[in-house]
């Protein structure tokens, strides 16, 4: 019973029937939508409007928030449940900002035309939601063998909120140091051109991989990156790792609305990291406080998370970002 497998069965589902019922229904909306995504809506490159990219955000907020009612009416965690899945799911959201930033500048950097925006988006959050099943699959074996590594994940996460509290909030790139990028240039055949939006073309009888590859290939690097912090920060509000799972790739999902949604004005929000770095600071000095016997309830995590986000939104419009001495 002490094999991987099991390990991840019982820390997904832990002998809940209505968590294995929701779990299909949130396995069948993801598989859905993306195979529509990919084949009916999407069949041709084309530029993703500020429109269609609302309509998209409006969506994938509504279905995780349906979602978020589903787990409080059916599933045995109830209203706790349905608190640690909205926390989970608004950190994530509040990470994916920062993830954005990074994302715009490597289109940017490539010069990747617009067109192909949304394709290589599908493929990134694909790429996306395979690997943080990875990485929670490896946290929550982890954690179920050594659980004080949840301590270990708290005293990062007060790390990572005091450093990101005090970056500048320059978003800086240096593709050429990417050690995986340097591994692709050296030993891949990489084409000059995009091939019409295409990632690998065959041309006499040799394969060659395009720019619009390495870009993929820095992209998932990227959110590795990212992703080292959100995991443990999710693992931070709960241990449930149904409800990290879902509310983490709900958030991923609509990382594609927002991009287009918020690529123009997001610098605007520049209080939005600061902001994070609190709640980062915040749900790690939770897990080190369970040490000393201090329990802070989901219902204040969940007011001090959506507090923060609302009042780094407001902040940001109603206060005058200072032009920096050049």
């Amino acid at each position: 019973m002490d094999n991987p497998l099991n390990i991840l069965v019982i820390s997904l589902f832990g002998g809940n029937e209505r968590e294995v019922i929701l779990f299909g229904i949130f396995g069948a909306i993801i598989i859905l939508f993306l195979v529509l995504d990919l084949g009916l809506f999407h069949k041709q490159a084309h530029k993703v409007s500020t429109k269609s990219a609302l309509y998209q955000s409006i969506f994938w907020v509504t279905v995780s928030a349906l979602f978020g009612y589903f787990i409080y009416v059916y599933d045995e965690s109830g209203a706790v449940g349905a608190v640690e899945y909205f926390s989970a799911y608004l950190t994530e959201k509040a990470l994916s900002v920062d993830n954005i930033f990074v994302i715009l500048l490597i289109l940017k950097y490539f010069q990747v035309d617009e067109t192909y925006y949304h394709k290589i988006l599908f493929w990134g959050i694909l790429g996306a939601i395979i690997m943080r099943a990875i990485f929670i699959f490896v946290g929550a074996y982890l954690i179920h063998k050594f659980h004080w590594i949840l301590y270990i994940f708290g005293v990062f996460l007060i790390y990572s909120g005091i450093r990101i509290y005090f970056e500048d909030g320059d978003e800086k790139i240096e593709p050429e140091k990417n050690p995986v990028l340097i591994f692709c240039k050296k030993y891949l055949p990489i084409t000059t051109d995009t091939k019409d939006g295409k990632f690998l073309v065959f041309e006499k009888g040799k394969l060659w991989f395009t720019p619009l590859f390495l870009v993929i290939v820095l992209i998932e690097t990227t959110d590795l990156i990212f992703a080292v912090d959100s995991i443990p920060a999710a693992f931070a509000i709960t241990q449930n790792e149904f409800l990290i799972y879902t509310s983490n790739i709900f958030a991923v999902m609509g990382l594609r609305a927002m991009f287009f949604l918020l690529s123009g004005i997001i610098d605007k929000f520049y209080l939005l990291q600061k902001g994070l770095s609190i709640i980062l600071f915040f749900i790690g000095a939770k897990m080190i406080l369970e040490i000393f016997q201090i329990d802070i309830n989901v219902y204040l995590s969940f007011s001090v998370i959506i507090a923060t986000l609302t009042l780094s939104v407001i902040f940001s419009v109603i206060i005058p970002r200072k032009s920096k001495i050049v």
